[in-house]
């Protein structure tokens, strides 16, 4: 291949640049992972003020001939914004680490943590079936999940309880943050209902906090037996174990948090015919409150745009569903038997649909 001139060579290896970023940007996660597993975040959040290098290294679960490579992940670290530098004090001009507010999201004892989702999704169970991607568009398997391992996601969690675990405290994590955003900016959607049913609610992290905040509202969370047998509810807060394809206990108000992108469409309009059922059964009227991605949300910067294409292809490889974009999902509601909607573009990725029969 001849070049005509300078412009054609810059672009090639313009080109060849954005490709090598792309091959090697497993390694953003990875080295993120790297850092929590040696508890990086915690250790410098704990020396509360900047944390010198030698200190750094000597506060690691590390061998002492690694100590030297600490210094190339943690510059690798900072250029992807988890950590910075800072002066250690007016008196002391050499520079120690600090953390940034990305970094803060991976403290253990942070409410908010996204540690449990960090560890989930690097799990090699997961990055093992992505290296199964491409079997997989030719074979007639359900997900790349079942090529590489035999079973669907939630077959196997089911009978490995340490994943079943961490992948339930990254919703619960998730959902504390998702409740303290929904409440004060939302209010409006809880007030005037008497009952509503926490499908797929998990250890009920969501649902508490609506209960504590509206008391008379009666609160319920659904799930699988498996999942909700041990939990004990308060007040007007009660736990549920059932199969949401099969029925739905009767609410005012449905709440599927980030549930119908597991599932194909097919399924979700089961889900949701489910939904309506119970908050029909009575002779009235309810509504049901999705929270979940929506694509080429208006509101949207290129990164956010990119998680949420992360996401989708997630969808694909771990299970059967997906991301969908505006459209697709009124196709959806529209096919349960739903006639009208309302969007509410609140949570970062993701947004807050009230669906109406």
């Amino acid at each position: 291949m001849e070049f005509h001139n300078e412009v054609d060579a810059s672009k090639l290896l313009g080109a060849q640049t954005h490709i090598i970023n792309h091959i090697f940007s497993y390694v953003n996660s990875m080295s993120l992972r790297c850092a929590v597993d040696l508890g990086i975040p915690d250790i410098i959040h704990n020396h509360g003020q900047p944390m010198p290098f030698s200190q750094l290294t000597s506060s690691l679960p590390i061998h002492p001939s690694k100590s030297g490579y600490v210094y190339r992940l943690m510059r690798f670290l900072i250029h992807s914004g988890f950590f910075a530098q800072q002066k250690v004090s007016e008196d002391d001009p050499q520079e120690g680490y600090i953390l940034t507010d990305a970094s803060t999201l991976l403290l253990k004892d942070n409410p908010f943590s996204l540690t449990a989702y960090l560890l989930t999704a690097t799990d090699t169970i997961l990055t093992k079936s992505c290296h199964d991607l491409s079997t997989w568009f030719q074979n007639d398997d359900s997900s790349p999940f079942v090529t590489a391992n035999g079973m669907s996601f939630w077959e196997y969690a089911g009978k490995q309880p340490k994943l079943s675990e961490v992948f339930n405290e990254a919703m619960a994590n998730d959902a504390t943050l998702v409740s303290s955003v929904v409440i004060k900016k939302c209010k409006g959607v809880f007030e005037g209902m008497e009952s509503l049913v926490d499908v797929g609610g998990g250890t009920g992290n969501l649902a508490k906090a609506i209960a504590k905040e509206f008391p008379q509202l009666e609160c319920t969370v659904f799930d699988l037996p498996q999942v909700v047998s041990d939990l004990q509810g308060r007040e007007n807060l009660r736990y549920i174990g059932g199969d949401m394809f099969e029925a739905i206990p009767p609410a005012n108000a449905i709440l599927l948090k980030w549930v119908l992108h597991n599932w194909n469409d097919e399924q979700c309009v089961e889900i949701l015919k489910k939904c309506k059922e119970a908050i029909t059964s009575k002779g009235e009227k309810g509504k049901v409150i999705i929270i979940d991605i929506i694509i080429e949300n208006e509101k949207g910067d290129d990164e956010s745009s990119e998680t949420q294409l992360f996401f989708d292809m997630m969808m694909m490889v771990a299970v059967t569903g997906r991301e969908r974009n505006k459209k697709e999902w009124i196709k959806l509601f529209f096919s349960a038997g739903f006639y009208d909607y309302k969007i509410t573009p609140i949570l970062g990725l993701r947004s807050l649909i009230e669906v109406y029969p």
